[in-house]
């Protein structure tokens, strides 16, 4: 039996899979995020009980800071905070348990079979509600000393406005409010609608145009900010809206026009890494648990 069980809880849903050490999917399904504390548990635990005589592990991701394997604080899920599913069902069954955040997974993911194969030094950017993040270093998941590293919805974006949030970069860089500022501004009805909001940005209507060259810009901005720290060689975008092969065009022009036009000596100092779209999008989080419990079990050292 070489299959695991991988858990992806989300702020509206949990999905989960079953897939083998090569990363094959063989079944998945998802249901909807309990709000509730003891409701949430219980689901997980039904889904647990469904699979666990056809796996040989379980693997969990999470919003959140991943202390070891006990989640912190749960970002959109804040009753989270102290939850260790290692410690619950790896007593339980006895079997491997991994737990890791949702940014983290992603690179880990895309560095694994996706579009950072094989890079030692790169970085997942995710698009969503918020903006999540993972980096690799020298072929090491960067974690940081208290666990938070990556945790790039955190980072101040714009500094007139450092209170309670509204600079940071998880609401500026935010794709679905970037996707509800297009359909607002062309009052279109469904808000949330990202294929609409990219049809009209196609189209060329102009103030649907200028809230996507803006969004571009914010997220090239952050790249090029990781870049002066870290030196990566590849960056994937994530989300939803990643895609869309416009989105990653018109950062790729935005970055360029940021340090070519605005800024030519960090231009001429500094290597602009690769931004590419991410091979896995919805489902990167399933490949990256699994992964890093394969890393788990094999008592690997790389990451």
């Amino acid at each position: 039996m070489r299959n695991y069980l991988t858990v992806d809880i989300g702020g509206t849903e949990i999905k989960f899979a079953v897939l083998n050490s090569a990363g094959n999917i063989i079944k998945k399904s998802k249901i909807p995020t309990k709000q509730n504390k003891e409701q949430f548990l219980s689901d997980v635990d039904q889904i647990v009980k469904n699979h666990i005589d056809e796996v040989k592990g379980i693997a969990f991701c999470s919003p959140g800071k991943i202390e070891n394997t006990k989640i912190r604080f749960g970002g959109s899920l804040p009753f989270l905070d102290g939850i260790d599913f290692a410690e619950i069902y790896g007593r339980k069954f006895h079997i491997p348990v991994a737990v890791i955040n949702d940014g983290k997974a992603s690179v880990l993911a895309e560095n694994w079979l996706g579009s950072l194969k094989d890079e030692t030094n790169c970085a997942a950017i995710t698009l969503g509600t918020g903006v999540g993040g993972g980096i690799i270093i020298n072929g090491h998941l960067l974690r940081g000393t208290h666990y938070q590293a990556g945790e790039l919805s955190f980072m101040i974006s714009n500094l007139s406005l450092p209170r309670d949030m509204q600079g940071a970069l998880g609401v500026n860089g935010s794709a679905v409010k970037f996707v509800k500022a297009v359909n607002q501004k062309v009052n279109y009805q469904d808000e949330n609608d990202g294929l609409h909001a990219f049809e009209v940005i196609k189209e060329g209507v102009p103030e649907a145009v200028a809230i996507f060259h803006d969004y571009c810009f914010k997220i090239a901005v952050l790249i090029l900010n990781m870049q002066t720290v870290v030196d990566i060689n590849k960056v994937a975008i994530g989300g939803g809206i990643s895609a869309q092969p416009l989105l990653i065009n018109g950062i790729n022009k935005a970055y360029d026009k940021l340090v070519n036009e605005y800024n030519p000596i960090i231009g001429s100092t500094l290597t602009k890494p690769s931004i590419v779209s991410a091979h896995f999008r919805n489902e990167s989080n399933l490949y990256g648990s699994l992964y890093n419990l394969l890393l788990q079990i094999n008592k690997e050292n790389k990451y």
